[in-house]
Order: C-alpha cells, then structure tokens, then sequence
C-alpha cells in the first residue's frame, strides 16, 4: 500500500517513508496511516504510528485518520509489550516545538516501558489559586462548545 498518500508534504520525512521514498521498518499499513519502528528508539520496540494525510498537528487532523491511528496505538501497544516484555507503555503525542515536536507531521509515539529503563517522564505539578480553577474551567467549557475545525 505505500504510496497511497492523500496529501503529500514535498519534504516532510514522514510523507517520504509513506510514499515508499524511505525505507522504514513497517509494522502495519492502511490506506489512511502507517506504523513503523522508531529508528532513533527511547526503548528498543519505539514505534510510531503516522497518519498519511500531512497536517502539522493533532487540531487540523482528519477525525476518521485519528480514528485508525487510536485504533493502530492500541493494537501496536499490545503487540509491543508482548514482544519486548515491557510491564508498560507511553503513548506521546506533541504538537507544537515548544511541546517537543520534531518532526512537523501529526503522530503517535509508542514506548514499551519496564522500571528500569530510565527514561524518565516528570514534569511539575502547579497548582490554582483562588477562583482560578473554576474560571478557566468555565473558559475552557465555553470554548469546547463553540470550537470547529
């Protein structure tokens, strides 16, 4: 199936492996996303799974390729911590430099995991002040009601 991409991105590396323009080590492949093994592994059975439709990010994705590649996370997941033994597993998704996005393509990152791996996800924790909470709870609702593609 590769080369079936709906939207191709000239130089995005992720439409190139998609396109069959790069080798990748595929795990599975559908009309609308592929999966492949991570070459720069954070744990050995890193995957990614990738939807074909070149948008930059998580907000402009088609909701039925988000559907599949949800699915695909699952399904890869499972087969990942079988496969390696991992106890666990992460499942990131970055959007934005700021919040670790490499590569300017929507995906999926799938990270077997057992306790001694050290890879480390911390971050801090904040807390609200006040009324702050529910105030931007209320912004927040506000917006999910109003908010289209």
């Amino acid at each position: 199936m590769i080369g079936e991409v709906s939207c191709i991105m000239e130089n995005c590396v992720f439409c190139k492996i998609a396109r069959g323009d790069l080798p990748c080590a595929s795990l599975k492949e559908s009309k609308r996303i592929i999966c492949f093994l991570d070459i720069h592994p954070v744990n050995k059975g890193h995957a990614l799974v990738v939807p074909k439709s070149h948008v930059q990010n998580l907000l402009d994705a088609d909701p039925e390729d988000l559907k599949e590649a949800v699915m695909t996370v699952q399904e890869v997941a499972r087969a990942c911590m079988k496969a390696t033994g991992a106890e666990g597993f992460n499942v990131l998704q970055n959007n934005g430099r700021c919040a670790g996005q490499v590569v300017g393509h929507v995906h999926f990152h799938v990270i077997p995991r057992s306790p001694e791996d050290g890879f480390a996800l911390g971050w801090r924790q904040g807390k609200y002040e006040g009324d702050e909470m529910e105030t931007l709870r209320l912004k927040i609702a506000e917006n999910i009601c109003c908010s289209k593609r």
